[in-house]
């Protein structure tokens, strides 16, 4: 089932996750999902189900990939939740496109519309009317009223719902103590609060079992019928001229190692199985502890995160950003690991890789991404294509020309060692990348 909402703040995260983990304390096996690029709620989403969250995004890997990567996630699984983006139907620009209406309908799944019940009774059944026949082909199954003051507010707009035709399948009343502190790009991620996340996610479980008809919610979920198709599988590395030759790793395989802990939260989980499947063993490393790369490490991964809340903690751990510095093989960064490979965030030492100052602003980046790859770089080819996504509120001052070009905006820094933008990439739409990466590893000097 997928949980959505009229508008962004009506309590998506809250009712996903809660439900989640509600479900799994019922001894059920939970496959968590999110539409769209976010990184933070499927942090969340894998702490309520207990297996990684993963996204469903059109955009980033084409429509032909929404249904076998759900598939692959939720294999072996008894329920999947799909936790919306934004309103409903609001998709790419003024389109539908990657919406969470779009996605539902990929997976031909009923949807939970989480309705803000606050300063409103009646008027909700208007909503809920205008979001059920907007288009035929969403199946809007029932909804969550959230922020309920009172049972004689329950009452009225349960009446009018009933009015309407659409089943109530819970109400949630006000709780604060179920809120997830926010910074400048949403909430703080689990991974940087573990221990007050793992409560919170409790909190929601109890909140949503004692709210929500969670047998109606199931029975919801099994009206969705069959998926016909494959399941996802990574490419294997026979697929692009055979397996990676580089001593490092177990038995020969090349080490990629990929950037973690508080600073470095955001990352596909299909990246990593796309990388071992190329022939990678991937070892995860800490910018903000580890004083040095993993042993053999023949490739590096920087994902997204926070690095300029952590900037000077990042900066003081100086024995691994010079040998990040200094490494010869290749280097893949993603926003966040452009940032740490700058020569400085903020006015504080970064790596020294990119030849650019990054610093704080008080202007949000946001938006899709079609961009051209301008030359040849450790995952581009000068001439190609790439889908990607911008988010984040830091600019970059670059010396020398951008990697990528789209409409309406350029970024990045590449050179024969060097990938580095702020565009997020779903490597699932583009498996050439992690085999590329890989293959390169063998021998830094030569990109293959």
């Amino acid at each position: 089932m997928v949980i959505a909402a009229p508008s962004s703040g009506s309590g998506k995260t809250t009712v996903a996750t809660g439900l989640m983990a509600a479900l799994r304390a019922r001894g059920l096996r939970v496959s968590p999902h999110k539409v769209g690029p976010d990184y933070i709620d499927p942090g969340y989403h894998a702490l309520a189900a207990g297996r990684p969250g993963r996204n469903l995004d059109p955009w980033l890997v084409g429509e032909e990939l929404v249904a076998p990567l759900f598939l692959h996630g939720a294999a072996g699984c008894d329920v999947a939740v799909v936790e919306g983006v934004m309103g409903l139907f609001d998709g790419r620009g003024d389109t539908g496109f990657a919406s969470t209406a779009h996605v539902a309908t990929l997976l031909d799944a009923p949807v939970v519309l989480v309705v803000d019940a606050a300063r409103q009774s009646r008027s909700v059944a208007a909503v809920v009317h205008g979001f059920a026949t907007f288009d035929p082909d969403v199946r809007v199954g029932g909804v969550v009223l959230n922020r309920v003051g009172s049972d004689r507010h329950e009452e009225l707009c349960r009446s009018a719902l009933a009015a309407a035709g659409v089943p109530v399948l819970g109400a949630i009343r006000r709780d604060d103590a179920v809120a997830t502190p926010s910074r400048h790009l949403g909430l703080v991620p689990a991974a940087e609060r573990r221990t007050e996340a793992v409560a919170a996610v409790d909190r929601l479980a109890a909140l949503v079992a004692r709210s929500c008809d969670l047998d109606a919610l199931l029975r919801l979920a099994r009206s969705a019928p069959p998926l016909d198709g494959p399941s996802w599988t990574p490419p294997a590395p026979g697929a692009t001229g055979g397996r990676p030759e580089t001593a490092g790793g177990a038995r020969g395989r090349p080490v990629v190692a990929v950037a973690g802990g508080a600073a470095f939260t955001f990352g596909y989980a299909e990246q990593v199985e796309l990388l071992r499947a190329a022939g990678a063993e991937v070892a995860v490393f800490d910018p903000l502890r580890d004083a040095r790369l993993p042993d053999g490490t023949g490739a590096i991964v920087i994902g997204g995160g926070f690095p300029e809340v952590y900037a000077a903690e990042l900066a003081a751990n100086e024995p691994l950003r010079q040998q990040v510095a200094a490494f010869p093989g290749p280097i893949a960064a993603e926003c966040a690991g452009l940032l740490y490979l700058c020569d400085e965030l903020d006015g504080q030492r970064m790596c020294g890789r990119v030849p650019g100052r990054a610093r704080m602003t008080s202007r949000l980046t946001l938006g899709y991404r079609d961009a051209v790859a301008l030359r040849r770089s450790p995952l581009t080819r000068a001439g190609e294509r790439l889908r990607g996504h911008e988010f984040h509120r830091t600019a970059v001052t670059y010396a020398g020309e951008p990697l990528f070009r789209w409409d309406g905006g350029h970024d990045g820094y590449g050179d024969p060692g060097v990938t580095a933008s702020y565009l997020h990439l779903h490597w699932a739409g583009a498996p050439r990348l992690a085999q590329r990466l890989v293959s390169s590893s063998r021998s830094p000097s030569v990109l293959r």
